[in-house]
């Protein structure tokens, strides 16, 4: 602070040439770009199929009851739809919410923590989805008729 100036950091010259730095990560960022665009056109198709046959198809939205979620799921191919669709929605958001981490979060506590935190809920949220969808029971001893789908024997 000499003489009324400042201590002013040193720039690098706009002429010096762009050194890439060198980072052992490989090709993960790459790999997750490319799964991002691939689950997200998989997702529109599940997703959109899942509405169509939800809202569309009989008596539209008006249908959805026990009875109705109990006749898809004692189907495998809709427990295998709904099962794709859980879990590539669930890796696509966590690893979209992991690049904004990595992006905004910037210490590497928190980074770490938030990471955590991050694969604390994925686990938690796929591994409950999947028990509920192959634990599902369609016709539980003991529920009212009326609630129970058509197949089930009184």
């Amino acid at each position: 602070m000499a003489n009324g100036t400042a201590a002013v950091a040193k720039v690098a010259s706009p002429r010096s040439p762009y050194v890439r730095r060198k980072t052992t990560r490989g090709n993960y960022e790459l790999y997750s770009w490319v799964f991002m665009r691939a689950s997200g056109v998989v997702l529109l198709v599940l997703i959109f199929g899942h509405l169509f046959v939800n809202l569309m198809v009989g008596e539209g939205v008006h249908a959805i009851d026990f009875a109705f979620v109990g006749g898809k799921w004692s189907n495998p191919m809709w427990q295998v739809w709904d099962l794709l669709m859980l879990w590539l929605a669930m890796i696509h958001g966590t690893n979209g919410v992991r690049t904004i981490i990595n992006d905004y979060a910037t210490r590497d506590l928190t980074r770490g923590i938030l990471k955590g935190l991050l694969l604390l809920a994925f686990t938690v949220v796929v591994v409950l989805g999947t028990l509920v969808i192959f634990t599902f029971d369609a016709c539980p001893a003991d529920a009212p008729a009326h609630l129970l789908a058509s197949f089930c024997t009184a």
